[in-house]
């Protein structure tokens, strides 16, 4: 995946295609340093790199497996006629092994910053079936996003752990991989209250537009976000 991955549709890293990020590096560094990132962490996510490169397929599949058994997550992935649309399916999961190698590769530059944003972009109405031209949901709530943080970050243990490693490497690159995969899904999660949805609407109908949900300008993206946490109280 990793010699070709240029060529995969709609992997965009590093292209003009990319729009720049609102988040500066100094802000980076700063969200490194919070979440404990230090650099023998990044000496153990180059090695988690070489051990979970040949693996990264089937921890999509692990993934996704878990994604499609739970019907309010599987139908982001579902068509205007309510049935798994399988192209949209195949298309996002190359990219989606190509982020695995990404995160224990990529340095923690402009390019990588960018991207998290596209990443980010691409699960809300501005960007979600643009890339693919598809007519699947156009808005993947925040709260879900967060949510499967845990399964991603608990569930890569049992990868890293199949190469004959010892329990200390194993658990060094346990450690490693888990600020580097919340410090992305922060920075995938802000495109999302940047743009004023919070992440906490309820699902946006089919062929609902950009600007049924982002160009509201009554509200703040930070009191859009007050107002859906005081409706649930």
């Amino acid at each position: 995946m990793t010699k070709d991955h240029q060529s995969l549709p709609g992997y965009d890293y590093g292209t003009e295609r990319v729009g720049h990020s609102p988040v500066t590096l100094e802000d980076l560094r700063e969200l490194e340093e919070t979440s404990g990132l230090t650099d023998e962490d990044r000496h153990y996510l180059a090695l988690a790199g070489e051990v979970l490169s040949d693996q990264a397929e089937d921890m999509i599949n692990a993934w996704r497996a878990r994604i499609g058994a739970q019907a309010h997550l599987a139908k982001w992935f579902q068509g205007a006629d309510g049935q798994p649309d399988e192209r949209y399916k195949a298309a996002v999961k190359p990219r989606f092994v190509q982020w695995v190698i990404d995160t224990c590769t990529r340095p923690y530059d402009q390019a990588w910053l960018d991207y998290q944003e596209e990443i980010g972009l691409r699960h809300t109405p501005a960007k979600k079936n643009a890339t693919d031209h598809v007519q699947a949901l156009p808005l993947v709530p925040l709260r879900y996003l967060l949510a499967f943080t845990s399964v991603v970050v608990t569930t890569t243990r049992e990868f890293l752990a199949r190469k004959g490693h010892s329990p200390e490497e194993v658990e060094r690159m346990h450690v490693a991989w888990r600020p580097k995969r919340c410090c992305s899904r922060w920075l995938c999660g802000a495109a999302l209250t940047r743009k004023g949805i919070c992440g906490e609407t309820t699902a946006l109908p089919f062929g609902a537009s950009r600007a049924t949900t982002a160009d509201r300008p009554q509200l703040s993206p930070s009191s859009r976000c007050l107002a859906a946490n005081k409706r649930r109280q």
